[in-house]
């Protein structure tokens, strides 16, 4: 019978959440590179009206084109120095950091990358024909300044750095004013824009470091959670083969001391140290059957997620008291015919329902099915059908536009567990 991916794979909250972070990368990479677009297109709009020679809108078009795929650039290296992966598992294990660790070069304590000096290379270079060709010390220095914000500072270094940068832009713009390098009324926009695009960037990086602080902390929650689970299961099973070790160490030793003397009680020993094993190994198998079995209610969650990761539209819908129903029946059953409807389905919807009846518990999926959908050949209703017969129950199947099981089980008496 087929089977798919249940508690193992990532849940469906994880999957969005682990969406949302690249989501909101690629948010900040666009912002960013917009804005910088935005700042040379107004400076190229600007040379063209002052009347320059077109070889001057040209340079100021190329250097600046190159700048912003520098800047790119850095913004990749950025990301890598932020990832989670970056940062030990262990704090103890994290290396010195400086009296001020906020102002560390970078969010890991390591020093910039050769990517990263390229990076600032390439925008020395274009700040220098920017700022020839333009002939403004403003423009000269705004792709070094821009870049030096980009590098992977701790957060509060990074917004102090932006606050400084502004205020170097703003006392070049006013010695270009004085220089006689003014923009007019019109234009002063390009100007506003130039001088804040440190601050835009650092308040987009600082977004995208408090997403990556907190995907840090949904990893480390879901290590420690699994780190409590094993050592939950490791006392138990401790617990459990303690305890009858002993005691079968104990009649052991009892009916090696009565071996001689009265045979009878020695066997007597030896029988209940046989029963000791029998409990042990019963024990054991009931514990390994605690934490294999999945509620039913976690079944019909994940697939509810595999419908949906799989492009469908899922109205699930049971009762409140649905663990109360067989899980060892209607779990195989449930994951075989979500498994059904995805590989001979094909649709983009699906309704799933488990609830309880007079006549016991009653489980229905339907889902649409693409045109020209091939019926399913294997063994998987077969299967099913077998199942819920020899524990009295039925299985209807209809096939049409929709294809849709009906599973009906018999109820276990009220307030009974399966």
């Amino acid at each position: 019978m087929s089977t798919f991916p249940g508690a193992a794979d990532p849940s469906r909250g994880a999957r969005q959440l682990a969406r949302g972070i690249s989501a909101t990368w690629w948010y900040t990479v666009i912002g960013v590179i917009v804005y910088e677009v935005l700042v040379v297109t107004g400076w190229v709009i600007v040379s063209a009206k002052s009347g320059t020679a077109d070889s001057t809108t040209a340079i100021l078009g190329t250097a600046g084109l190159v700048w912003v795929l520098s800047t790119a650039w850095l913004l990749a290296s950025h990301r890598r120095s932020e990832t989670p992966a970056a940062a030990p598992s262990d704090p103890s294990l994290a290396a010195p950091t400086s009296a001020r660790p906020d102002l560390a070069p970078t969010s890991t304590g390591t020093p910039p990358s050769t990517r990263t000096w390229i990076g600032l290379g390439i925008a020395l270079a274009c700040g220098a024909a920017l700022g020839i060709a333009a002939g403004s010390c403003l423009l000269g220095l705004l792709p070094v300044v821009q870049s030096f914000v980009l590098v992977s500072w701790r957060t509060a270094a990074k917004l102090r750095l932006a606050a400084i940068a502004v205020i170097v832009l703003v006392c070049l713009a006013v010695f270009d004013a004085v220089q006689g390098v003014s923009i007019a009324g019109d234009d002063r926009w390009v100007l506003l824009l130039t001088v804040l695009l440190p601050v835009a960037t650092a308040s987009s990086l600082w977004w995208w470091d408090v997403v990556v602080v907190l995907d840090r902390a949904r990893a480390s929650e879901a290590k420690l959670a699994a780190t409590q689970e094993r050592l939950r299961v490791a006392a138990d099973v401790h617990d459990l083969h303690g305890h009858h070790l002993q005691i079968i160490a104990l009649q052991l030793e009892l009916a090696d001391r009565l071996g001689d003397t009265d045979p009878e009680a020695a066997r007597e020993q030896l029988h209940a140290a046989r029963l000791s094993v029998d409990e042990a190994r019963q024990g054991t198998r009931d514990l390994a059957a605690r934490f294999r079995s999945v509620l039913l209610s976690d079944e019909l969650a994940n697939v509810r997620d595999l419908l949906t990761a799989a492009g469908m539209t899922v109205d699930l819908r049971h009762d409140s008291d649905v663990d109360l129903a067989p899980v060892d029946e209607l779990g195989p059953v449930i994951r075989e015919t979500a498994t059904n409807a995805i590989r001979h389905g094909g649709g983009t919807r699906a309704r799933i329902a488990l609830t309880r009846r007079p006549e016991g518990w009653r489980y229905e999926i339907v889902n649409d099915r693409r045109p020209g959908a091939e019926e399913g050949t294997g063994s998987g209703i077969e299967g099913i059908r077998q199942r819920i017969v020899a524990v009295g129950g039925t299985v209807e199947v209809l096939r049409g536009e929709d294809f849709t099981v009906v599973v009906t089980i018999p109820a276990p008496p009220r307030g009974a567990r399966p």
